[in-house]
């Protein structure tokens, strides 16, 4: 009796598990619609854009949709090699590393004003003397810089690679500056420049124009009191990514729902965007030549 107790404990859990890979498998087309964003501005500022668009894609994809902020750039690469979530908005660098370690796929990205495309600058208080990047560093020594995030393309990737190759930055504990810090947002470095608490830092273009215009809009400074000092190459702007797995007609469908947004609080927590358009691997070739150089893909 016992003998047969145990063939059939056996069958059940074998019929579960086999269940559960299932739901793992069609994770994207049944259950909750899962997506992750980096917190490329601070969480308060982003979450009624966030609440709108879980309600919008909810209608639209006829499932119930939960957006969250993931606490870093790590966690949504991890989410995506493990099919954990179904979508996911990132930085360049953040996708690259998960399309080299899982085959992640880039469908979407963000156009501002006409473009997809945006900027990585170093900004400074428009108090300071400096007019240009040289200008500071010829003042390096005495320099408090702040970046974004070290997975951050335009805070910390492409700035990082400048300044390491004029022979100024190596890492958080090698540099030539006065001090380094990673201030986990784009709006923190601008605020701690306006501040003054730190002297010059990497903000992501577009983020930064957002910024300005709502600061504007309450009536305060911060497109005055701060000043542009340095600007890369053109970016091609931040993708919305599906794990590898992801299959065509759920792509489709994702496309079609971000081509009717038009919420403007939607829209403005991703870097101020006009509209979502189509996206490819093959747009992000630079950053991945940049991710390379500087040893950013492990």
């Amino acid at each position: 009796m016992k003998k047969w107790l145990l063939i059939f404990s056996i069958v059940v859990t074998l019929t579960a598990c086999g269940t559960v890979d299932e739901a793992d498998e069609n994770r994207d087309v049944e259950g909750v619609f899962e997506i992750a964003v980096i917190p490329s501005q601070s969480t308060g500022e982003m979450q009624t854009g966030l609440n709108n668009l879980e309600e919008f894609l909810t209608e639209q994809l006829g499932r119930q949709v939960v957006v969250e902020q993931y606490p870093n750039y790590n966690a949504v690469v991890e989410a995506l090699n493990y099919n954990h979530i179904d979508l996911a908005f990132l930085g360049p660098l953040t996708y690259l590393i998960a399309h080299e370690q899982s085959g992640a796929q880039a469908i979407l990205t963000i156009e501002v004003d006409g473009s997809s495309f945006y900027h990585s600058y170093i900004i400074t208080n428009n108090n300071e003397n400096w007019e240009d990047l040289d200008d500071l560093l010829a003042d390096v020594n005495e320099v408090d810089f702040a970046f974004a995030s070290i997975s951050s393309t335009s805070g910390h990737l492409i700035p990082g690679l400048h300044l390491r190759q004029l022979g100024y930055y190596d890492s958080e504990n090698e540099h030539s500056f006065n001090q380094i810090q990673f201030a986990g947002s784009h709006d923190i470095v601008a605020s701690l420049v306006q501040s003054g608490e730190v002297d010059a830092g990497a903000v992501d273009s577009a983020i930064l124009e957002s910024l300005i215009n709502e600061d504007e809009e309450e009536g305060g400074t911060l497109g005055e009191d701060l000043k542009i000092i340095w600007q890369s190459e053109p970016l091609y702007q931040y993708p919305w990514v599906v794990p590898a797995e992801t299959n065509d007609e759920i792509i489709t469908e994702i496309q079609k729902a971000f081509y009717e947004i038009d919420d403007p609080e939607i829209l403005r927590v991703f870097g101020g965007a006009s509209r979502f358009v189509e996206a490819d691997d093959s747009q992000y070739a630079d950053v991945l030549e940049a991710a390379r150089e500087f040893d950013m893909l492990d």
